[in-house]
């Protein structure tokens, strides 16, 4: 799976329009957006050295050149960090990759089992669930599943109940893209992450269609509507929290309204749980 420079920044030169920018739109134009010397050109960089730049070949690109280029194409805040990773791969290797599985402290997995009314877990690396409380699992069925289920892209894309799961399906899956292609930027080097985008590639249209759009997007907050297969809809808020002591590890809180219809459902579902862990608990 591609993951380099030429592919985000040629997306984003589509975007925007030359007239946009005090440029001409007429003549004949091949591509969409911008042509490369009108980058250049609007940066204060020689088009070779845009060039180079694009197809990931310029060294020692400064953060000022950067800037420039970000403030031409408009990039948002995640975008422009996301330019810093492609552009400059050491430094985003000097991030603490893992190529196997990671591990949730113990003092993290007490937080989590301490927030009973609240459905929370821990995504790491390549959105893997490495950690969930009693009601996130009342939910998502985390521990029913092996390991290499406990994956929210795989779950969006591979698994065909995920349509019926997520409401908003096509909402779901742009954002798990866009978040995919954060991770990519950041450490290129995984294997297991350039295993994952493979294998995603190969089963799912939808997951091809998405990666060529060059979209990246933190997963920060906002609303998520799901399907329970018992307690049936639940509409929630989600708060997402970066550990200090891993980046890499996210802390994923869904929080609901008090008195709500999914309030009163999940309550149904957390005692329904509880009985189930009695039960198999009994002698």
């Amino acid at each position: 799976m591609d993951n380099g420079v030429s592919g985000f920044l040629q997306s984003r030169r589509a975007r925007i329009r030359p007239e946009e920018m005090g440029l001409p739109s007429y003549g004949r134009r091949r591509v969409p957006g911008l042509r490369r010397e009108e980058v250049a050109q609007l940066a204060g960089v020689s088009v070779d050295y845009y060039v180079r730049l694009e197809q990931g070949r310029a060294q020692n690109v400064s953060d000022a050149v950067l800037e420039a280029i970000g403030r031409v194409l408009r990039l948002d805040g995640t975008e422009q960090a996301h330019l810093r990773d492609l552009i400059r791969p050491a430094r985003a290797g000097r991030r603490a990759v893992s190529r196997g599985g990671q591990g949730v402290r113990p003092g993290l997995q007490l937080l989590l089992d301490n927030m009973v009314g609240t459905p929370a877990f821990v995504l790491g690396r390549r959105m893997d669930v490495l950690a969930w409380n009693a009601l996130a699992d009342a939910i998502a069925g985390f521990s029913g599943k092996p390991p290499a289920e406990r994956n929210q892209a795989r779950q969006v894309f591979l698994d065909p109940s995920a349509p019926v799961c997520y409401p908003d399906w096509d909402e779901v899956a742009a954002e798990t893209v866009a978040f995919l292609r954060l991770d990519a930027g950041r450490h290129p080097d995984d294997p297991a992450l350039s295993a994952l985008l493979g294998e995603l590639s190969a089963k799912s249209a939808d997951f091809r269609r998405l990666w060529v759009d060059h979209q990246v997007k933190e997963k920060t907050y906002g609303l998520k509507r799901l399907v329970h297969d018992v307690a049936g809809e639940l509409r929630f808020g989600y708060e997402t929290l970066a550990l200090p002591a891993d980046p890499d590890q996210l802390l994923v809180a869904y929080t609901v309204v008090p008195g709500s219809a999914t309030a009163e459902r999940l309550a149904l579902l957390a005692s329904w749980s509880a009985a189930g862990i009695q039960r198999a608990e009994a002698p």
